[in-house]
């Protein structure tokens, strides 16, 4: 049987690129321009590309053209975990951990071990947690300005399972959901796998440009806007009180739910207000300890409008039945002992130094973050390559994270994350260094 011109066209340009016969970065002949090299026809040469790329073997950024891939970067590289060598540095990933974490916890669990209720900790947990539980976390949520009864509180496997079950509860497949240009790319995995069609916002300096916002719930049936207001990431913006109200007015003239992820608000002092404090009717506020405590503790809290509280309690059985009870009662006996406020105010430090560090050794390099952020944003000249910079990284056992995680949009920013919470101090400033030193290298080439 012959092969279709399609076929052996992608076949041939797979063959170039394994092989290295085609090199890394090396821009591919326009549509255009390859069907008539090839005498086919435009919309075969489209189709050709486009499988290239959905086998992860070349990019396509608009306005540019089409790139070959460096195949030592994985495809969706910041999305899914990939192995990190032992000997590389990674700054892909973020898992801070302070010095005493653990004998903090070897202490939660000799008082856990002998509390009274620790028979309980063997059976089914409620859905949405423990009654007395879900009072821990509200208290923690008032310390921080928002009224937070227990009926509203959800006890969640982290903020990524907060984040999912927020999904499962409220959206259907096809639904809009407004989300910023450049976003977390955990919520992007779910909404592949709950087929929601999300619409990118323009970003600005300070946050999502809410006039584009605006003027797409004007025109498409937007159901709603997932957002990061405190603490943004990548980009660690924090959205002023005046664009919150914007944003909120925005949301309540279109029927729009808010999903409000505060995951990394813990780093912010003195924030505005969050929205859920001014729109608590309107807004699913999902965070959790595995950013401010410890990764592994995988602990967090949606805290929703009485109305969805059943709808979120069905999602968690349908996912988890319940977070892991232990897990939950040593979490809920630091926040109220003052163990996770002595925490977060650490890290808060910690950052800060971090964050310094990353000023002074990458001087010379556009930042874009916040003082006391685990991670930095760097913009790279028009012409500069985000993947093959990340390639040169691995190679000298540096691990980062491009732009294209994050991106919702069409267009994928020629940009890098760096990571600043996974390292000691001082192989941080060589490692930052040594980016340093590679970025300006990859700009001149």
């Amino acid at each position: 049987m012959a092969v279709p011109r399609y076929k052996a066209l992608v076949d041939a340009f797979a063959s170039d690129i394994r092989t290295g016969r085609l090199a890394a970065g090396a821009r591919l002949p326009t549509h255009r321009a390859l069907a008539a090299r090839e005498g086919v026809a435009v919309v075969t040469a489209t189709r050709v590309y486009a499988e290239l790329e959905a086998m992860g073997l070349v990019s396509r950024e608009q306005g540019r053209g089409t790139f070959v891939r460096d195949l030592a970067v994985p495809p969706g590289h910041g999305i899914d975990r990939q192995l990190v060598a032992t000997d590389a540095v990674d700054l892909n990933f973020n898992y801070p951990s302070l010095p005493g974490q653990a004998g903090l916890l070897r202490q939660a669990l000799r008082e856990v071990a002998v509390s009274g209720d620790l028979d309980s900790l063997l059976r089914y947990q409620p859905h949405s947690g423990r009654p007395q539980d879900r009072a821990s976390i509200g208290r923690h949520l008032g310390r921080r300005g928002i009224t937070a009864d227990a009926d509203r509180v959800l006890v969640v496997n982290g903020a990524q399972h907060g984040l999912a079950v927020t999904a499962m509860a409220t959206l259907n497949a096809g639904d809009v959901v407004a989300v910023d240009a450049l976003t977390y790319p955990g919520f992007k995995v779910l909404a592949h796998a709950f087929r929601l069609d999300l619409e990118p916002i323009p970003t600005t300096a300070d946050g999502p440009d809410l006039e584009a916002l605006e003027k797409l719930c004007a025109t498409r049936p937007v159901r709603a806007v997932y957002t990061m207001p405190t603490l943004h990431n990548p980009l660690g913006w924090v959205m002023t009180e005046t664009d919150r109200v914007r944003l909120i007015r925005i949301a309540r003239q279109h029927g729009v739910l808010i999903i409000e992820d505060a995951s990394y608000a813990y780093l912010v002092e003195n924030p505005p207000p969050p929205l859920v404090a001014t729109a608590p009717d309107i807004t699913v506020y999902v965070s959790g300890l595995s950013k401010s405590v410890a990764t592994g503790l995988r602990v967090g809290f949606v805290l929703a409008p009485p109305t969805t509280v059943p709808l979120l309690e069905r999602a968690i059985r349908a996912t988890t039945w319940n977070t892991p009870a232990l897990t939950t009662a040593i979490a809920c006996r630091w926040l109220d002992d003052g163990t996770v406020d002595q925490l977060e105010a650490q890290k808060r430090d910690d950052a800060k130094a971090r964050q310094a560090i990353a000023v002074h050794e990458l001087a010379g390099l556009p930042l874009v973050g916040h003082p006391s952020s685990y991670f930095t944003w760097v913009p790279l000249p028009d012409d500069a390559r985000a993947d093959r910079l990340t390639a040169t990284l691995a190679r000298h056992r540096i691990s980062v994270t491009t732009a294209e995680p994050f991106t919702t949009s069409a267009h994928t920013p020629q940009a890098i994350r760096l990571a600043l919470g996974s390292t000691d101090l001082h192989s941080l400033r060589s490692t930052l260094c040594t980016v340093r030193r590679l970025a300006l290298e990859d700009a001149s080439t």
